[in-house]
């Protein structure tokens, strides 16, 4: 087993790489994806020595939660980090999202349902609503955790502002948000407060739609119904400044007889400021060769030189690759 590492205050320990699951029974934002597969995906995740799987009930509305509830069956519970998230309601037909206590904890016991476990290790707050007091939300998911429910406290998608004040009784474990060598908006702000205050983060969307895996080249084209059409790191000329700063870890990539995209996660697992990196997938073989990052250990002189690659992408503002629901 790899070294651990603990989240937030809690009594939650995982490996630094997780698996991120939106393309696991995520029939809503991805086209053609299969149950078999999904299953496949999250079990070779967990033969590879990954024990954090990152799902929501957004994936799928719920049907995410169903398949990693099935897929886990044949392993240890507790060797398990299991994290989910919830707010969306969908009630009247429409997207609402809500924080309010009495919805969240019917989010938490649906979520529990759907994943066929009496606990679960990790629960986000999915998005901020614009009238619940966080620390109230909070509070509400505190009750579980005092119940047993659930085992740490984590927010997703919320400003810094938002992050203190959900923090107010000191609850919050860890943090969520879309962070990578394209997007390092938080890196200014949030990040040293979190490790201020002992709060995990855990960066979602790490290789960038597979921006930072190294397979993409200058003329590429992608159907509308698919998530990546949508994204500004696509459009030029950031694309070709993409693959420019992209080029640079190739040769450090090569003197480990690693990939790019293995090296890139190796980069997240370097930084302090970072407690668990999720990748996606959509291929069992993906999710296995993510894995091998744990094994690529960079030196000093190595992160630094990646670090100065994407430089400049500290510097935009371009925002998330995808917007929050309003």
């Amino acid at each position: 087993m790899s070294n651990t590492v603990q989240i937030g205050k809690s009594e939650v320990n995982a490996v630094p790489l997780g698996l991120g699951t939106n393309a696991v029974g995520g029939y809503n934002l991805f086209p053609d994806l299969s149950d078999q597969d999904g299953l496949q995906l999250v079990k070779a995740g967990l033969e590879s020595g990954i024990t954090l799987l990152d799902t929501a009930y957004v994936y799928g509305l719920g049907h995410s939660e169903e398949l990693v509830g099935q897929a886990i069956k044949d392993f240890n519970r507790h060797d398990l980090v299991i994290a989910t998230k919830g707010a969306q309601d969908f009630t009247t037909g429409e997207q609402v999202i809500r924080n309010d206590p009495d919805f969240i904890t019917q989010q938490v016991e649906a979520s529990l349902k759907r994943l066929n476990t009496d606990y679960i290790d990790i629960y986000y707050l999915h998005f901020p609503d614009h009238d619940t007091p966080k620390a109230e939300a909070v509070g509400a998911l505190q009750r579980l955790r005092e119940q047993g429910k659930i085992r740490a406290i984590g927010v997703s998608n919320f400003s810094l502002d938002q992050i203190k004040e959900a923090n107010a009784d000191g609850y919050l474990d860890v943090v969520e948000d879309e962070f990578s060598l394209l997007h390092q908006d938080h890196g200014a702000d949030m990040l040293p407060y979190l490790k201020e205050n002992n709060i995990s983060f855990v960066p979602y969307f790490p290789l960038a739609s597979g921006l930072l895996t190294g397979k993409y080249t200058q003329d590429v084209t992608f159907p509308a119904d698919d998530i990546r059409s949508q994204i500004a790191d696509f459009q030029e000329p950031r694309y070709s400044a993409i693959l420019k700063a992209v080029d640079h870890v190739r040769p450090i990539a090569d003197a480990h007889h690693a990939t790019v995209a293995q090296t890139v996660l190796a980069w997240y697992l370097h930084n302090p400021l970072i407690s668990v990196v999720i990748p996606g997938a959509k291929k069992p073989e993906q999710v296995s060769a993510n894995a091998k990052a744990l094994t690529v250990t960079l030196d000093e002189l190595e992160y630094q030189a990646i670090d100065d690659a994407f430089e400049a992408f500290k510097h935009t503002t371009s925002g998330k690759s995808l917007a929050d629901p309003e």
